[in-house]
């Protein structure tokens, strides 16, 4: 992969395999708080911020009366099945070989820390990634381009320096696009080609082990 030398690399959906979990722990807390919603709309929405999606899902009414306590009880759907996740394809392999050519690598996520930990010990990132982001990290969630801005502070570059997003939505897409970066996208968020080539993927591929095999012919300059 020529230029850009700054790989901003989204984690979950991306790397860990975790949107069907988090879709579905959505569904429950919504439940609790007697709100049903077809959990293939929630998962529609999965990659974006927890702080935007119940509006997003319900309307402003809902996010009034139930937001705070939607996103309290996910937490705590969520983490139980947190430990039935795994790596998709190749994840740690994009990482390895994105610094075997030279990048400096960012994990970007807006996750709570200690799913990001768990993230972090599955890849066996610590001592390989540049650095990383939790939810603490950031107030403006994707498809806000604060996430991947506060990404390349990290580093101690600039908000401009040149990088590209590895993302797995489209709020990914929209974010990079938000941050004028350039975004390669994997298949596991369940949407289209065309969705995500219209909000301006660049590449689609379909796990991180595809992306790999095409990093030497990936030319984004």
């Amino acid at each position: 992969m020529s230029s850009p030398r700054i790989a901003v690399l989204d984690v979950d959906g991306t790397l860990v395999d975790t949107n069907y979990q988090h879709a579905l722990a959505w569904y429950r807390a919504f439940r609790s708080q007697g709100e049903t919603f077809p959990i293939w709309r929630i998962h529609r929405l999965i990659g974006m911020g927890g702080d935007q999606l119940v509006a997003a899902l319900g309307g402003d009414d809902v996010e009034r009366r139930i937001g705070e306590a939607a996103r309290e009880r996910w937490v705590e759907e969520v983490d139980p099945m947190m430990g039935e996740t795994a790596l998709l394809p190749g994840a740690r392999e994009l990482i390895v070989a994105l610094k075997d050519r030279g990048h400096r690598v960012v994990l970007a996520s807006s996750g709570k820390p200690h799913h990001v930990d768990r993230a972090l010990d599955l890849l066996e990132a610590r001592d390989l990634a540049d650095a990383w982001t939790t939810s603490d990290d950031v107030e403006n969630t994707k498809p806000a381009p604060d996430l991947l801005q506060v990404a390349l502070t990290k580093l101690g570059e600039p908000v401009d320096a040149p990088s590209v997003v590895v993302g797995d939505s489209v709020y990914d897409v929209e974010a990079a696009k938000n941050a004028g970066m350039p975004a390669v996208v994997v298949r596991s968020g369940g949407f289209g080609d065309d969705e995500l080539r219209d909000a301006g993927a660049v590449a689609v591929y379909d796990t991180p082990a595809d992306l790999v095999a095409a990093l030497d012919d990936l030319d984004l300059r």
